[in-house]
């Protein structure tokens, strides 16, 4: 597990061009960084770790601004995050590139958010937002999701009250409890915390009624051009890809090796977390998932005042072909 300190990694490898064909395969002694505490669970329960020949070092690191902090403290090289993230990366001057893509195979029956709804609050459609504070983290997906909630609500933010905050950890949910908001999205390992503790108060929970999974690997643009770095990454995608069907094939194995024995839900919550979240699929091709992320672009520039952003530039498509090449061999 690493600190959050300019550790500075290993030494470099050569330099790779951005345009250059990958190498197959990194110097011996090259080190990745990764922070995803997820696949690394399901990797090590599945076995898969063994298909990793370069060395990993995990970092126990989640969520857009803990992992955009690391990248800048040369901390990570590689990042598991929703769609936001490396938006606001780029737009907070990290030069950074996705190298991999998932989805949810059911996204509409398979939310990825519910919307929660403070103690004594009355919120029984989206169209009851009108009027209500909203928790708001513009760098993060939950932010996303509140814009385009509201635009599937026919609704606007002048109908709202933001009440901007970091989704970290549980403050949402701590917002909630505490009437700091009306609203607030919560992630489904919060929504079963949050309400057992205080559905007896009056809380509640609702369907955003939006498509809300997309998730992706992210890495600062500088790893890429370390040719080590870059030739590990690609190994590693591969892996990654492999783990997230694991992952949608043993939901039981991995809600009690990961839900349980690492986030301390209990086997029922952990259960209600993995079915609430469906299967995932990690697509082979990318142009669909590429089209509704500049769908999402567009909100953000329109509803944040964001510089317009042509977010293809952000995907290094040569990841795209390595995992392809896996899925299809494994």
């Amino acid at each position: 597990m690493l600190a959050l300190s300019g550790c500075g990694g290993d030494e470099a490898g050569p330099r790779l061009e951005l345009s250059a064909a990958l190498p197959d395969t990194p110097a011996d002694g090259t080190v990745l960084r990764v922070g995803d505490p997820a696949t690394q669970v399901a990797l090590e329960t599945s076995g898969l770790i063994d298909e990793l020949d370069v060395e990993v070092e995990w970092a126990n690191i989640t969520g857009g601004p803990k992992t955009l902090e690391a990248f800048r403290a040369d901390a990570i090289d590689i990042g598991s995050v929703a769609d936001i993230p490396p938006l606001f990366a780029h737009w907070t001057g990290t030069d950074v590139r996705i190298v991999a893509a998932r989805e949810t195979v059911e996204p509409e029956t398979h939310p990825t958010y519910a919307l929660g709804v403070a103690p004594g609050v009355e919120v029984r459609t989206i169209e009851d937002l009108k009027g209500k504070k909203i928790a708001y983290s513009p760098g993060q997906a939950q932010g996303a999701l509140v814009l385009n909630v509201l635009r599937e609500a026919g609704l606007t933010q002048d109908d709202v009250e933001f009440v901007e905050m970091q989704s970290v950890d549980d403050a949402f949910s701590v917002a909630l409890a505490s009437k700091q908001v009306d609203v607030a999205p919560l992630g489904q390992t919060l929504v079963k915390t949050y309400l057992a503790k205080y559905e007896v108060d009056g809380a509640t929970a609702i369907d955003p009624g939006v498509r809300d999974d997309a998730w992706t690997l992210y890495t600062p643009t500088t790893v890429l051009e370390d040719a080590d770095k870059a030739a590990a990454i690609k190994e590693y995608v591969g892996v990654w890809a492999q783990a997230q069907q694991w992952i949608s094939d043993h939901p039981d194995e991995f809600a009690e090796a990961y839900y349980v024995d690492h986030e301390g839900l209990s086997p029922e919550d952990a259960a209600y977390v993995v079915d609430a979240l469906g299967e995932f699929t990690v697509p082979t091709s990318w142009d669909d998932f590429i089209a509704r992320h500049q769908e999402t672009v567009d909100t953000l520039v329109e509803a944040q005042d964001q510089e317009p952003l042509d977010v293809a530039t952000l995907y290094d498509r040569r990841y795209e072909k390595a995992i392809a090449a896996a899925v299809e061999g494994s």
